[in-house]
């Protein structure tokens, strides 16, 4: 299993990746600018997506929504090898409701992400 890290936050993302490694899964990758992990996602084949994004909303430049927006041309083959959640700090109702409905989002998550959203997360991809 092959997780993704999107967060402008380098500590959000050594404390996700703690959490993902004490799972047992060694294979994640890693972008603090969301503008490299849309370049670096878009350059491989839809066979090499990761099996779970994590994907800040709140990042400079380039918001989470907007890594959607440009994964939306191969949205439909890239959402049935990838699932795509929301990590987030905001309490905005918007953006929880706008998650639920889009089609490319399996799910919203709350930080700090918890051991407990980890071992759903696999689960979820895993069965």
């Amino acid at each position: 299993m092959k997780f993704c890290i999107v967060d402008d936050d380098p500590i959000s993302i050594f404390l996700t990746q703690h959490l993902i490694a004490a799972e047992g899964i060694t294979d994640i990758e890693t972008f603090q600018y969301a503008e490299e992990a849309v370049q670096s996602l878009l350059n491989r084949p839809v066979s090499e997506a990761p099996d779970v994004l994590l994907l800040d909303l709140n990042m400079p430049v380039m918001s989470g929504w907007e890594v959607i927006e440009a994964l939306e041309p191969v949205g439909e083959e890239y959402h049935k090898r990838c699932k795509i959640y929301i990590l987030t700090s905001s309490l905005d109702v918007s953006d929880s409701a706008k998650a639920e409905d889009h089609p490319l989002v399996s799910g919203f998550i709350y930080k700090p992400i918890t051991e407990e959203d980890i071992k759903v997360l696999i689960a979820e991809k895993v069965g």
